[in-house]
């Protein structure tokens, strides 16, 4: 059965860290290139990171670039989202999923070409 997990969400000041995971289990990590998304109440779902399964390259989103740093342990078949310097418009349920289509991330994040996704994990960012 294939499912994803987001777990490390919570409540962060302003400027603080929160480090999130998604822990997949049917299919590996491996095989995939692994995106991160968030959706705010009243937005659309948007892509902000995306981690390479081909090599070492990424994808973040401007809104988060220099912020955010995403990794892979493929050992535990676990992708991160390291979420630092966080701000009040980071406030998101965020989601993790995988790319069918792609195993190397492209310059910007297709929703369309993702699947198995989990059911998220809350972020809020208030002092």
């Amino acid at each position: 059965q294939v499912q994803v997990v987001e777990s490390g969400g919570g409540l962060a000041q302003p400027g603080g860290s929160l480090r999130l995971a998604c822990a997949a289990s049917g299919f590996f990590t491996n095989d995939y290139a692994i995106g991160w998304f968030r959706q705010a109440p009243g937005k659309e779902r948007e892509g902000v990171s995306c981690s390479s399964a081909s090599d070492d390259s990424a994808y973040y989103a401007d809104a988060i670039k220099g912020r955010f740093t995403i990794s892979r342990d493929n050992a535990k078949n676990t992708v991160y989202l390291q979420m630092d310097n966080l701000k009040p418009e980071d406030t998101a349920r965020y989601y993790c999923a995988a790319n069918l289509m792609r195993r190397r991330c492209s310059a910007t994040i297709i929703t369309h070409e993702y699947a198995y996704w989990g059911q998220g994990t809350q972020v809020d960012v208030s002092s």
